[in-house]
């Protein structure tokens, strides 16, 4: 399978909640329709919380992948708000 490429990338490792979902939300929003934002997150209440706010909020979550450090990184898809 190819690797997923991606617009934009925001670094939300460094926030706690809710300024987690905050941040990533101001991200995806700078982006046109059926562009794909990259947003690295530690684990915990982020890697639990952002996905399902994105897939709440519209935008289409395509893959999730353990960077094996203690953070994630999350591929979404900037749906039709």
């Amino acid at each position: 399978m190819a690797e997923i490429t991606y617009d934009e990338l925001v670094d939300i490792t460094d926030k706690v909640c809710p300024l987690t979902f905050v941040t990533a939300k101001v991200a995806i929003e700078e982006l046109e329709t059926g562009e794909v934002l990259a947003i690295r997150l530690n684990d915990g209440e982020p890697v639990q919380n952002v996905p399902r706010s994105m897939k709440e909020d519209g935008h289409r979550i395509l893959k999730l992948s353990d960077n094996e450090d203690g953070t994630y990184t999350l591929l979404v898809r900037k749906g039709e708000v």
